[in-house]
C-alpha cells in the first residue's frame, strides 16, 4: 500500500550511487556533460531506463522494493539502469526532466506524488515512454502499473474476523481519503465474511507521517477491547506497533513482511510487489510488449497478498492466527483467485 506505504524508517539505505533531488549522476562513471548520443555509443545496443523515486531509498520499503526490482530486471535483461532519488515532492519534476534530457528510453516513477509532475512531462514529450506504478495516469505514452489492494485486505479482515477473541477489530488508517477505501472496504467486507457479528472500529490519523497520532488512535481502540488493529497509517504504523507492544494486543503491518519486526505482536502483513511491477515493467520494454494503458496486479497475478496465506515467512506463525485460520483464509484466497468469491472494486 503504498501510500500507506509511505512508511517505514527501519531499512538501510541501498543504492549509494543513486542521484538526489535535481541531480543525475552520470552512468557508469561518465561525465555529466557528456552528451547522450556519446552515451548511447558507449553503451552500445543496451537500453537506457530510468526510475524516478518520489523519495530517497531507505524511508519507505515500498520504493525500496520496486529499486531493487528494477535492478534484478537490469542485470538480468543486459539494461542500463539510473535511480534518480527525490530529496522532496517538489524535484519529481525536475528529476522527470533530467531523465529526458539524458534521453533515456523509458522513464520510470511511482505513486500518486508523482502524478502532476508526470502528467506535465509526459504531456510535453509525446515521443518519449514513461511508466507509472501504483496509480493512473491516462496518456497514450504512459503505462499505468496498479494493484487491486482490496483483495488482500479482504483476506486481511477474513483473518482478523476467524482469530479475534473479543469480537472487537480495529483499523488505524492514515487519512479519510477514496484512495484508501481499498483497505477500508476489503478489510471490513472480509471481517463481515467470517464473523458477521464483529465490530470494526475505524480511526483516522489525519496524514501519512504521525506515529505519535496512530498510537493514540491504536491505544484508543485497545481501550474499547479491541484485540485486532489493523496497521494502515504508513510511518504512522510504527505508533500501532509500540502500542501493540504496550498494551498486548496483535497487530499487521502493510507492504512487506512485518512480523520479523515484532512477531509476538505483529502477526500478519499485507503484502504488495512494487519489486515484481518493476521488474515486470522493465521485461515488457527490452523484450518489445511494453504498451501504454493499465495494467493490474491482484492476488491472481501475485502482485498482492498476505504473509502465511499467500507467501511464506521467516517468522513462525503466531498461535493468535493459528494454522486452522490460514487455511481457512487460503480457501477464501484461492475462490478469489478463480472468480468465484467477489470483492468490489470501490467501495
Amino acid at each position: 500500500m503504498k501510500k500507506l506505504w509511505l512508511a517505514l524508517t527501519t531499512f538501510a539505505v541501498l543504492a549509494t550511487g543513486c542521484g538526489s533531488a535535481g541531480t543525475a549522476p552520470a552512468d557508469n562513471g561518465q561525465a555529466a556533460g557528456q552528451a547522450p548520443a556519446e552515451q548511447k555509443e558507449e553503451t552500445g545496443a543496451k537500453k537506457r531506463i530510468a526510475l524516478v523515486l518520489p523519495e530517497k531509498i531507505g524511508v519507505n520499503p515500498f520504493f525500496q522494493q520496486m529499486d531493487e526490482g528494477a535492478k534484478k530486471a537490469a542485470e538480468e535483461f543486459g539494461v542500463d539502469l539510473k535511480t534518480i532519488e527525490s530529496t522532496d515532492y517538489g524535484a519529481i519534476e525536475e528529476n522527470l526532466r533530467v531523465a529526458v534530457a539524458e534521453q533515456y528510453d523509458l522513464i520510470i516513477t511511482s505513486s500518486f506524488e508523482s502524478e502532476d509532475a508526470l502528467k506535465k512531462v509526459a504531456g510535453e514529450n509525446p515521443d518519449r515512454q514513461f511508466a507509472i506504478i501504483d496509480t493512473v495516469i491516462d496518456l497514450p505514452n504512459v503505462r499505468s502499473v496498479t494493484f487491486r489492494e482490496q483483495e488482500a485486505a479482504y483476506l486481511m479482515g477474513a483473518a482478523a474476523g476467524l482469530a479475534t477473541k473479543t469480537n472487537k477489530v480495529g483499523m488505524v488508517v492514515a487519512m479519510d481519503i477514496p484512495l484508501l477505501k481499498k483497505w477500508t472496504g476489503g478489510f471490513s467486507e472480509g471481517l463481515k465474511a467470517t464473523n458477521p457479528n464483529a465490530e470494526f472500529l475505524v480511526n483516522y490519523v489525519g496524514s501519512f507521517n504521525d506515529p505519535a497520532k496512530a498510537k493514540e488512535m491504536a491505544l484508543l481502540q485497545a481501550s474499547q477491547g479491541a484485540d485486532f488493529i489493523n496497521g494502515a497509517a504508513a510511518v504512522g504504523d510504527l505508533g500501532v506497533f509500540e502500542a501493540a507492544k504496550e498494551k498486548g494486543f496483535y497487530t499487521a503491518g502493510q507492504d512487506v513482511d512485518r512480523t520479523v519486526i515484532d512477531p509476538e505482536h505483529i502477526v500478519l502483513s499485507q503484502l504488495k510487489g512494487t519489486d515484481a511491477a518493476a521488474y515486470e515493467t522493465v521485461k515488457a520494454f527490452v523484450e518489445g510488449t511494453f504498451q501504454p494503458g493499465v495494467i493490474t496486479y491482484g492476488l491472481k497475478e501475485k502482485g498482492v497478498g498476505v504473509t502465511y496465506v499467500t507467501h511464506e515467512s521467516a517468522t513462525p506463525l503466531n498461535a493468535f492466527i493459528g494454522q486452522e485460520v490460514i487455511d481457512k483464509v487460503k480457501a477464501i484466497s484461492e475462490e478469489i483467485v478463480a472468480g468465484t468469491r467477489k470483492v468490489p472494486e470501490s467501495f
